[in-house]
């Protein structure tokens, strides 16, 4: 505790008083500002468990026509992504040595991810900016609630054009 004055309430000036609210020039600018990742679309998604064979996945991406899964672990919550890029870059040349592996060996860890209370510009950045096809949305206790895909952000803008 420090021996400093209290403050004089006379002299006091509120940090807040010259704050002047957001402007918009549009309607799709205020969207991408205020509305949260949670407005875009992401479900359905598809999960894979982290144990499970790499001929498991690949079969599993063909047989529900999606380009990703989202591994999780036991407890469900998501250690990483397998994609079409990563059969393509990974599997492929090697399926038959592969194929009985899990699919932690050829997964993408650590994926990029976004909250879904973060604003919705931010799927967009992910996808658009730094590349993404498939982006993990995940809630405030970070449990897995979703994929955004381009797909899903192009609706998503599609609805604010004005």
């Amino acid at each position: 505790m420090t021996d400093q004055p209290a403050p004089d309430p006379e002299e006091f000036k509120d940090p807040l008083c010259d704050y002047a609210p957001a402007s918009f020039d549009s309607h799709l600018q205020r969207a991408l500002a205020e509305e949260p990742v949670s407005a875009i679309q992401s479900q359905p998604f598809a999960t894979v468990e982290l144990g499970a064979t790499v001929r498991e996945a690949v079969d599993l991406l063909r047989r529900l026509q999606v380009g990703s899964l989202l591994v999780v672990d036991d407890e469900g919550r998501l250690v990483g992504i397998f994609t079409e890029r990563d059969v393509l870059e990974r599997v492929v040349e090697r399926y038959a040595s592969l194929a009985e592996a899990p699919v932690r060996d050829v997964m993408t860890s650590d994926p990029m991810i976004v909250y879904n209370h973060a604003p919705s510009a931010t799927a967009l950045a992910a996808i658009a900016v730094a590349g993404y096809r498939h982006v993990p949305v995940l809630d405030e206790a970070d449990q897995l609630v979703g994929i955004v895909s381009p797909r899903r952000v192009f609706r998503f803008l599609e609805s604010h054009f004005t």
